[in-house]
Parts: C-alpha cells; sequence; structure tokens
C-alpha cells in the first residue's frame, strides 16, 4: 500500500495530479491512499489515480490506522512536520525533499522558485518514478445539474491580498452579461457576502449567485463544461486547467511561475505578473494585508482584453465557444 500526504486545498490537489498518475505507474497493483481533507473526495475521484481519501486535515491530523504501508510520500511539504507525521506510520521507504532536521538527508534539495507541478514531479524522478508535468487533465465529473456553458466568475480567495477589487468584478461581470455571456458567480458559503455585493453592483439576478450552493463535484462539472473562467490564483483557476477551459488568472502577490498555467496552452491567460515570490509572507496570512499592488494594478479593460484573446484561441483550436 502506499500511503501519500497532501492535505491541502483544491488547486495543491491538481497541481498534484502528475505526481499521483507517476506514483500509480510507478506502483502497480498497490492501493494508493491519500491523506487528504475529506471534503476533497469528489476530486481525487477525478484524478484517477487514488483509491481511497484518508479525512485529514494537515500533518499533525495524520492518523493512520492500518499496518506500515509499503512506501509513504510527502508531497505536502519540504519538513520536518510532515516528514514526522509519515514517519509515525513506520513505512517501508519515505519519499520526500531532503530533510536533516526531521532525520530524512536522502532526498532532493528543495527550490523556492520552482513551479509547484514539477516540484513533485523531479521529488518521484529522483527516486526513480515516472511523472509527466503535463498530465493535468482531469476526469469529467458526472451531470451535476448546473448550467453549462457559463463564464464563471470566482471574486473570492481565503486570503484578501490575493483578490482583485469587488468592483472590478463586478463591473467586468456587468460588461460581460452585456455582450451576451450568461454570467455566474461562485464561492464558499464563507465569501457569500462578498459574490452578494459583486451581484448587486453588477446587476445580475439573484440565480446568478452559486457561491455556497455548489459542492465540489458540481463546482468540477461547472467549470468542465464552462464557456470561461476568470479568477484569481485560487483553485477554481487549477480546475479551468484541468479541463482545458478557457481561463484568465489574476496574479499577486504570488507570481504564475510558481502556480500559473503551463504557458504552452493558450486559451490560459495570465494577468499581474511578478517577478519572484517576496521573502515577506504578511500577505499570506487570512487577515493579511488588502488586494496586493500587482492585483490592484490590473484593469477591467486589460481583463476583458485577455478575454478576448482566450476566447479567440478556443476558435482557433477548433472547439466551439458557447
Amino acid at each position: 500500500m502506499i500511503l501519500v500526504l497532501r492535505a491541502l486545498g483544491v488547486g495543491d490537489l491538481a497541481t498534484a495530479v502528475p505526481a499521483l498518475r507517476g506514483l500509480r505507474a510507478g506502483f502497480p497493483g498497490r492501493e494508493l491512499v491519500l491523506a487528504a481533507p475529506a471534503w476533497l473526495a469528489p476530486l481525487a475521484d477525478l484524478v484517477g489515480a487514488v483509491d481511497r481519501v484518508l479525512p485529514t486535515d494537515g500533518p499533525d491530523r495524520l492518523a493512520w490506522p492500518g499496518p506500515p504501508p509499503e512506501v509513504a510520500v510527502n508531497l505536502h511539504g519540504r519538513g520536518p512536520q510532515s516528514h514526522r507525521a509519515l514517519a509515525g506510520t513506520r513505512p517501508g521507504r519515505l519519499l520526500a525533499f531532503a530533510n536533516a532536521e526531521a532525520g530524512h538527508p536522502d532526498g532532493p534539495a528543495w527550490d523556492d522558485g520552482e513551479h509547484e507541478v514539477r516540484r513533485w514531479c523531479r521529488l518521484l524522478h529522483t527516486y526513480g518514478l515516472p511523472a509527466d508535468p503535463a498530465d493535468l487533465a482531469l476526469r469529467r465529473p458526472p451531470a451535476a445539474g448546473v448550467p453549462a456553458g457559463a463564464t464563471v466568475l470566482h471574486p473570492g480567495s481565503k486570503i484578501p491580498a490575493k483578490r482583485w477589487p469587488a468592483g472590478r468584478f463586478a463591473a467586468l461581470a456587468r460588461t460581460l452579461a452585456g455582450r451576451g455571456h450568461r454570467v455566474v458567480l461562485t464561492g464558499s458559503a464563507d465569501e457569500r457576502e462578498l459574490v452578494d455585493r459583486v451581484a448587486v453592483a453588477a446587476g445580475l439576478p439573484p440565480a446568478a449567485v452559486l457561491a455556497g450552493r455548489t459542492g465540489l463535484a458540481e463546482l468540477a462539472a461547472l467549470v468542465a463544461d464552462a464557456r470561461l473562467v476568470v479568477s484569481g490564483d485560487t483553485g477554481v483557476a487549477h480546475l479551468a486547467t484541468g479541463y482545458g477551459t478557457a481561463s484568465v488568472v489574476l496574479f499577486g502577490p504570488v507570481p504564475p511561475a510558481h502556480w500559473g498555467p503551463p504557458p504552452d496552452r493558450p486559451r490560459h491567460r495570465v494577468l499581474g505578473v511578478t517577478g519572484r515570490l517576496g521573502a515577506e509572507r504578511d500577505w499570506a496570512a487570512p487577515a493579511g494585508v488588502g488586494t496586493h499592488p500587482t492585483l490592484a494594478a490590473i484593469g477591467v479593460d486589460e481583463v476583458l482584453a485577455a478575454v478576448d484573446d482566450a476566447e479567440r484561441a478556443v476558435r482557433g483550436s477548433g472547439a466551439i465557444a458557447a
């Protein structure tokens, strides 16, 4: 049995898809158990490599009930906490980045500037396992009763610094609706107040507000059949990459070189490019600063131009935009 730790969020799981599939290919016939939050199970089913999810909300919550796994794989972080949590399951082997503090010196060195997808593929390559960074496609979810062909705007983020101003999302929604887009607004239940404000300012009907009304499987189905997605650097953007749905992703303060869609896929556009991830991380706190200056500098006209570019790429590929 292979135990994999990735107890994070939607985007984190989506960026680990190539590594998870590499583990499935490298250990055929073994059960692959993913230690992740229980609410991520619907998305784990769409990866096509995970046999079951062990509900885990973080390394300190890893409770392994079975016999020692044959292999434990740390796709969660650099350690030491996550290394120690997996070592506590007494695996036959631990595959992880080097961390002397955790007593694991033999893995590869961590690289702060590496793209998240390539980071975990490189970890597997070090141990002689396959992993293709381009293998990001998610399985299509079953029909979920959500609108097809919608333009999905996602104003929220759990990190305030990653939120494009709500007033600009409203202006974007109003303009796109005027062009004939069927605009819907997504978000978590905690983001419902924000999304309601955007809808009212944009003149959208209450039915356009899907925040807090879709589970993860429904959200995946919505994005899979969407005309377009516009969001900040958050999980919805990674779903758009996984389904090849045209997208415009607004970055700041983290640059797309770390978390963005593959640069060779023209139907995905990125704005707000920054050079490197700075050492100052106050922006990462949920109660931290407001919109990051990189995001605040992005205007509505710039986003509309990117939308036009992404939709031209869809038409050029022979796909039909709704």
